[in-house]
């Protein structure tokens, strides 16, 4: 079984840092780290990120 990679570049939790040591953040996991990521839950976890969050995503207008 072949797991589809996570692109945190298209996830609305990621973050680009001003910190040379650690370039990326997860603002829904609350680290930041050198490698993508979603590489590091998955080297943590063995599993793919389950937090990642579309942001191209847009509800629609609550209705009234």
């Amino acid at each position: 079984m072949r797991l589809e990679r996570v692109d945190c570049f298209k996830c609305r939790f990621l973050q680009v840092t001003w910190e040379p040591n650690f370039p990326y953040a997860c603002q829904a996991f609350g680290f930041k780290t050198k490698n993508i990521p979603s590489v590091e839950v998955f080297r943590s976890s063995g599993q793919r990120c389950l937090n990642f969050a579309d942001k191209s995503y847009k509800p629609l207008p609550q209705e009234t």
